[in-house]
């Protein structure tokens, strides 16, 4: 790819170990470089938007340049999708009574027989529904509590949505599109490609598990246990990342929690703190995006990007999303939580244009302070790289849209 973009050698990223000679950032006095970030509600040809019927087309020009120039334009041939219930059992989740269903999603190969793709998938629901619940949707982990997680006291997270009536789904995301650059021959992008490298806005790994989140939608348009008007989306770190571009590409998705996404998530690119660009085009994170993103970390710098974060949040309105991150001290600063609390500052003017609330506040807040009287959230917990502590929150926030559908 670097080949196809005439990039004969990248800019290295900076270290996560707070220790090394090449640190990243993490005094906010040089985080700020940058003069201006893209106004969302300004098109392309420098006319402001005013009025709620404009926004529509001011959106799809941030569709074209996120689709473009970061994660990638999603086939117009993508295969169709078959769900198959593989396995449903009765059982208990502490106190709760439920019916988990082993779902499969068979994507047609016909075009292409060599490359099987399966997504994989749990719903559990409340047993003896007498009608169609809401469902908080998961990008799962192989480390279900997170990196660096511990057991929270009390009710787990899926006690505490049982507990609410509500029921939860598992989604695979590497069961989709495999989280390596070689699986890019493979999974649901390898198959649309028969094989064959990517073209420069071919969609990246982050695209294809949000598409599998929409397939997962699909799915519960059909199950009359499930009532898909009311679907959230919740992920932690990359997951995170795919959770947020989920929200913003698929309108049937009513509310998302956004755990730790960081940099090619909800943080600014712009800003010289923590995660850079240079470190998500390396040969190990590259695979999430576009490969033309890969020249942001050769000839050109984020500040040529014609999008940042505070859009993509944008994307989501009026939709209601929560915005979720650990501590400094246990997290450590390579997610630069004032990076993700600043896309959410600057979303707000569109979710205002659309009659919604904001953040309220462009002042960053005290730890462990609940900004949520919004439809743009924000909560720093006290825990680490794990969305555990704001489980009882954001669950609390979403009850508020859950009871209004």
């Amino acid at each position: 790819m670097m080949n196809k973009l005439g990039i004969a050698k990248l800019r290295p990223g900076p270290s996560g170990n707070p220790q090394a000679p090449n640190a990243a950032n993490s005094d906010e006095s040089k985080a700020t470089p940058y003069p201006s970030l893209p106004d969302p509600l300004v098109f392309k040809d420098g006319k402001a938007v005013t009025a709620v019927e404009q926004w529509a087309k001011r959106r799809s020009e941030i569709v074209e340049d996120f689709d473009r120039e970061i994660y990638g334009r999603v086939p117009a041939d993508t295969p169709a999708v078959t769900w198959e219930v593989a396995g449903e059992e009765d059982s208990v989740n502490g106190e709760f009574p439920i019916t988990t269903k082993q779902l499969v999603g068979h994507v047609d190969n016909s075009g292409y027989p060599s490359i099987t793709v399966d997504i994989q998938m749990t719903l559990t629901t409340p047993q003896k529904t007498t009608k169609p619940v809401p469902v908080i949707v998961e990008y799962g982990w192989n480390f279900p509590m997170g990196w660096g997680g511990r057991p929270q006291d009390g009710p787990t997270w899926q006690q505490r949505v049982l507990a609410k009536g509500w029921g939860y789904a598992i989604l695979a995301p590497t069961s989709i599109q495999a989280d390596h650059g070689a699986g890019l021959r493979e999974g649901i992008i390898g198959l649309v490609n028969k094989g064959q490298p990517r073209k420069l806005d071919d969609w990246g790994a982050l695209r294809a598990w949000a598409w599998g989140a929409s397939r997962a939608v699909d799915y519960f348009e059909t199950d009359p246990d499930v009532d898909a008007r009311r679907i959230a989306i919740e992920g932690l770190s990359r997951y995170g990342k795919a959770a947020i571009v989920a929200l913003a590409y698929e309108p049937r998705i009513a509310v998302g929690f956004i755990g730790s996404s960081g940099a090619g998530g909800v943080k600014i690119l712009r800003r010289v703190f923590g995660e850079q660009v240079e470190n998500l085009a390396s040969s190990g994170e590259y695979h999430w995006f576009a490969p033309r993103f890969i020249k942001y970390a050769g000839p050109l710098t984020p500040l040529d990007l014609p999008v940042d974060a505070h859009q993509l949040v944008a994307l989501c309105a009026p939709r209601p999303v929560f915005i979720s991150v650990g501590a400094p001290n246990v997290e450590g600063q390579w997610i630069d939580a004032k990076g993700m609390f600043l896309a959410g500052v600057h979303a707000g003017p569109v979710y205002e244009l659309l009659g919604k609330k904001g953040l309220g506040t462009a002042v960053f807040p005290p730890q462990e302070t609940a900004l949520v009287n919004g439809e743009i959230a924000f909560r720093q917990h006290a825990g680490g790289h794990t969305v555990g502590p704001n489980w009882p929150v954001f669950i609390h926030y979403a009850e508020r849209y859950f009871q209004t559908k």
